[in-house]
């Protein structure tokens, strides 16, 4: 007797390039619209505990003198993501892929791959502190067990969130990815932008000459330091552009692009989803950068005059007097709201995230096939259940979430620097001269790096406790 073999039904895998999945990209701005994504991800990300916590906190202390690096710092590293991510279009590899082979490499990987598992694991208090300051949010609105911020009702919430993050995410689809996070984005960025429209007919309104004072482009002195911490915490850092590539590649735009068989057809093709990416891209900048001159504008408006700076466990206190101050207690609940949307959003993308870059590493360290679309998702399920439960861990013991985000900010700055390095081989060894012809984004590429280097100077020195004034 002949037994019938039966064969499991292949699995759709957005890693996996094959000529049977391309499709002609759309060729009008309303075709494009339908076909983004990766960057509302992106936003939900880069709107989280940098803008929310630092970037208000920035506000706080320099007044508006530091307006024009908001702007700046969201602009300038975007060229770096742009770059990396068409990298990864027309490759259909990972960043964590591509940084493996930049020289030299240390065992099985690039020295880049070394660093950033480094840095991850440091990165791990931020996200700590992200939980915790969602927690503190919810417990201030709901405390249920206990009074609000009190240690019952603290765990209770970081709980909550820990189970509720693991539940959305055990299906490690994309899709679920992006509908959590949109949602997410519309919430927080309508109340931010709202509040800093609002300013202008309350008491703690904002001059015309307030906002020249802050456009003037000027860095006062005994500022430079804290100039430099506002490049390094606005706008998408390191880890964000690595994790696009992740979402640009489960979004479909390489496995649409195909893989390259040299022919013309093939290279429009690629042409044309890279004008959807880039579109994705000006969305999220958009988003980004209206959220955070909002975020710093109500923090120089409004706490700045009163000395008020958010600081500890009393953090989410102080920030909810931007919104108390100018429209009246009532709106304590509709700043809370905000604020777990803006922070339960970066949570997400993070717990989404972060478990795809673990895998990939365990992959490229031979531990698993990082091509077996099965082994690949069974493997980012358990990480999803693991790594949100040693956040929530983290900030409980460590209990300040300020605290927690700033030790985390530290690796992004470092990390940050070895990304620029990676982009500009795997731009010169692997992206055909055709996709690289415009000498304005060269220009802005160029500009971008010098200033992520400085940044990157900066942060080794801070870190080796030589203080810049």
């Amino acid at each position: 007797m002949v037994k019938e073999i039966v064969h499991e039904p292949e699995l759709d895998d957005a890693y996996r390039l094959r000529p049977e999945d391309v499709r002609d990209p759309p060729r009008t701005l309303a075709g494009r619209l339908r076909y983004l994504g990766p960057g509302l991800v992106l936003s939900a990300s880069v709107v989280g505990s940098g803008e929310l916590i630092v970037t208000t906190s920035l506000g706080a202390r320099a007044g508006f003198v530091l307006l024009w690096l908001v702007i700046f710092g969201a602009t300038v590293k975007v060229w770096i993501q742009l770059e990396l991510a068409r990298w990864a279009i027309l490759n259909g590899r990972t960043a964590l892929d591509g940084y493996s082979t930049v020289p030299p490499r240390i065992g099985r990987m690039g020295w880049i791959n070394w660093l950033w598992i480094v840095l991850d694991i440091a990165k791990n208090f931020q996200r700590g502190g992200v939980i915790g300051a969602t927690a503190a949010a919810c417990s201030i609105m709901l405390p249920i067990t206990g009074a609000a911020m009190s240690g019952p009702s603290l765990i209770t919430w970081t709980v909550i969130i820990a189970v509720v993050t693991v539940l959305l995410l055990q299906s490690s689809k994309y899709s679920m990815v992006e509908r959590v996070t949109t949602a997410s984005v519309a919430v927080f960025t309508l109340s931010t932008v709202s509040i800093a429209l609002i300013l202008p007919w309350t008491e703690f309104s904002y001059s015309p000459a307030q906002l020249a004072t802050g456009l003037s482009l000027m860095i006062p002195a005994g500022t430079i330091g804290l100039a430099l911490a506002m490049f390094g915490s606005t706008g998408v850092g390191a880890d964000d552009m690595t994790n696009y590539t992740y979402w640009c590649l489960e979004k479909g735009y390489a496995r649409w692009t195909g893989p390259d068989d040299g022919t013309e057809e093939r290279a429009r093709r690629a042409e044309g989803w890279l004008r959807v990416m880039r579109l994705d891209v000006l969305m999220s900048w958009l988003i980004c950068t209206a959220c955070t001159l909002s975020f710093y504008l109500v923090g120089a408006s409004v706490l700045n005059p009163q000395g008020l700076v958010p600081e500890g466990n009393e953090m989410l206190t102080t920030l909810s007097r931007i919104y108390t101050d100018t429209l009246g207690t009532w709106a304590e609940y509709l700043f809370l709201v905000g604020a777990v949307a803006v922070l339960f959003s970066t949570h997400i993308a993070s717990a989404a995230a972060v478990p795809r870059l673990w895998t990939n590493t365990l992959g490229l360290l031979g531990v698993l096939d990082w091509n077996d679309a099965r082994v690949r998702r069974r493997t980012m399920r358990i990480l999803t259940f693991c790594l949100p439960t040693l956040w929530a861990v983290f900030y409980l013991f460590v209990q300040s979430p300020l605290l927690m985000v700033q030790i985390g900010a530290i690796g992004t700055g470092i990390f940050l620097l070895a990304v620029t390095v990676a982009v500009w081989r795997l731009r010169a060894t692997e992206v055909d001269e055709r996709f690289k012809a415009n000498r304005w984004m060269t220009a802005a590429l160029a500009l971008s790096s010098v200033g992520i280097v400085l940044l990157g100077i900066y942060t080794m020195l801070e870190v080796f406790g030589v203080s810049i004034t």
